[in-house]
């Protein structure tokens, strides 16, 4: 059903080009919310808003939507039950899955994007925290913009005829293939490969590192992803099933090795300290850095003092600018920098912002970013 105007002082009417976004979530209190939430903003607009996944089938066949906000546990059909069913009725539709900050959520959340889910993002543990958490409202606000307006920038995106508001691509400032400038440097064999990624990061990292298995190169994987504490530690553990590699979290003090693939861990930023002629992990909770922590910018920057130019940087899908200035960095020592490309990008935010350096010594569809770190990775 859709939701009723949400009135209240302050809120503004939506524009026509709105981001479309279904709220699916069984409790009417927490949708109410949640829209609340949104209402300020005049880019967004809640075009429906139900209780359950066969809810949410039935108004996406008749109604356009950008995003869809879907709830985990829900009666009559869950939201993993739900979610390929949805992307079957409308393939291109956006969906960020709301979590819980558990173990348990985590690894659904997980799975879920290994299903095609876009993102997710973790629920504040009370109704009235939620309404309450800015930092909430603000992810959950720039999650939707940003997958929206990927949804409506994708080729072949066509409005659905028929629905209840017209429904215009989005034209973005955006970073066109012909203005990007590849650094010309020849990249050398590098010591160490540090990836950094944020929205889409995940699934983009399961495929990577699921081409890229253990024993095809030697050198140790670090990794900054943005995500919370839990999720983290579960991120590992999907990265080793579906790679075969060593993947953990990283820890304080201890010494890298190749062959292991280290990962940030949620609210520490993950560095790289020299010890004689050994490296080590160094955790710490300085400031966040672009609103994150873990943050990519200080992993590059501390990977590029410790190994110098035989660094091999990679950033991949996500909102934002981290490792742009990082990967900028290192190929000013002498290192490499790679980026993936927009057309396979959940957001090419991150990736796009590295491109826009012209540091990078390519910007490449995600299925070949792996066999170019191996044949470099690899050379003699």
């Amino acid at each position: 059903m859709a939701l009723p105007p949400v009135s209240g002082g302050g809120v503004r009417p939506s524009s026509p080009d709105a981001i479309r976004v279904m709220l699916v979530d069984d409790s009417a209190v927490v949708r109410g919310l949640v829209a609340r939430l949104l209402a300020d903003d005049p880019d967004v607009v809640v075009a429906a808003s139900v209780g359950n996944g066969q809810m949410a089938l039935s108004t996406l066949e008749r109604q356009e939507v950008d995003v869809i906000v879907l709830d985990i546990e829900m009666p009559i059909m869950d939201g993993m039950t739900a979610l390929p069913k949805l992307l079957k009725v409308a393939p291109g539709v956006r969906v960020i899955m709301l979590s819980t900050l558990t173990s348990r959520g985590a690894d659904v959340s997980l799975r879920a994007l290994e299903m095609g889910a876009s993102d997710y993002i973790p629920k504040p543990t009370a109704a009235h925290d939620m309404s309450t958490s800015r930092d909430f409202k603000v992810e959950l606000l720039e999650k939707i913009k940003a997958l929206g307006a990927a949804r409506r920038r994708a080729p072949g995106f066509k409005p659905k005829t028929g629905t209840t508001a017209p429904v215009r691509p989005v034209t973005p400032v955006r970073i066109g293939p012909a203005t990007v400038t590849l650094d010309k440097h020849i990249p050398e064999t590098p010591d160490v490969i540090a990836i950094g990624s944020s929205t889409g990061g995940p699934q983009a990292l399961f495929t990577v590192l699921g081409t890229m298995r253990q024993g095809t190169v030697p050198q140790p994987i670090l990794i900054t992803q943005h995500m919370p504490a839990t999720f983290t530690t579960i991120l590992a553990e999907h990265i080793s099933r579906v790679s075969g590699w060593d993947a953990r979290e990283g820890v304080d003090g201890e010494v890298i090795t190749g062959g292991r693939v280290y990962i940030a861990p949620g609210d520490f930023h993950m560095l790289v300290e020299a010890k004689g002629t050994q490296k080590v992990i160094k955790l710490t909770k300085t400031p966040p850095e672009n609103f994150c922590r873990p943050a990519v910018d200080p992993m590059f920057r501390s990977i590029s003092a410790a190994y110098g130019r035989r660094v091999l940087s990679v950033v991949l899908t996500g909102m934002g600018s981290d490792g742009a200035k990082g990967g900028k960095g290192i190929v000013d020592a002498g290192g490499t920098l790679i980026a993936q490309d927009e057309a396979t990008s959940v957001v090419w935010g991150m990736p796009g912002a590295a491109a826009a350096t012209g540091a990078c010594s390519a910007v490449l569809p995600l299925p070949e970013i792996a066999p170019w770190i191996m044949k470099l990775a690899t050379r003699r």
